[in-house]
């Protein structure tokens, strides 16, 4: 197995150890900020840069292989998905987010099988497929160290770093989850092939 997909396998190994964080309970915090928070953060950002990492390996080294094209977007999903689960749990986020992230998943995921199964080849993830996973991997960690709820500064009164944050984060959650939506429909017209 190649550097790679084994950077992919690593990335999915990466989050249920995420995930597990919270029941934990690690106690204090930093500038305000829980430990339990920052160290989810460290592990997604780690998650997320092989992402970039093994893509770019892969490039260099001409090593893009079919498992590759179908793992590294899987991986991103249960990454990204499971960050959402979590922050949903958390109270920070509006559950309506992941459930459009997922339907959107079920639906590429879905063409992604029949491609398969009558081309016999997989479809690689588009242009607009990497700005979705790239938005979304910022606003995650934004999320993270908001610790207020999606869109808090349109009816309370936010000064300072948590009107910034909640700015920030709750802007680019929804962009994301707009881009999400058009790269869906942006894999959709590329796939018209598949109705015939």
């Amino acid at each position: 197995m190649n550097l790679p997909n084994k950077l992919t396998i690593f990335r999915i190994v990466l989050v249920p150890i995420m995930v597990i964080i919270p029941f934990l309970k690690i106690p204090g915090d930093i500038f305000n900020l829980p430990i339990q928070n920052l160290v989810i953060i460290a592990i997604f950002a780690i998650a997320s840069y092989t992402d970039h990492l093994d893509g770019k390996i892969a490039r260099k080294n001409n090593i893009i292989t079919t498992f590759g094209k179908f793992a590294d977007p899987l991986a991103d999903k249960i990454l990204v998905l499971s960050a959402m689960l979590m922050l949903v749990e958390m109270g920070y986020l509006p559950a309506w987010i992941p459930i459009i992230v997922l339907a959107r998943e079920f639906v590429v995921s879905g063409y992604r099988l029949i491609a398969v199964e009558k081309g016999g080849k997989v479809i690689a993830a588009s242009i607009w497929g990497k700005i979705k996973t790239a938005t979304q991997m910022v606003a995650i960690i934004l999320a993270f160290l908001d610790l207020k709820y999606f869109g808090a500064f349109i009816y309370e009164e936010l000064v300072g770093y948590n009107l910034v944050i909640n700015v920030l984060s709750s802007s680019l959650m929804l962009i994301s989850t707009i881009a999400t939506v058009f790269s869906g429909i942006d894999y959709l017209k590329g796939s018209k092939e598949l109705f015939k």
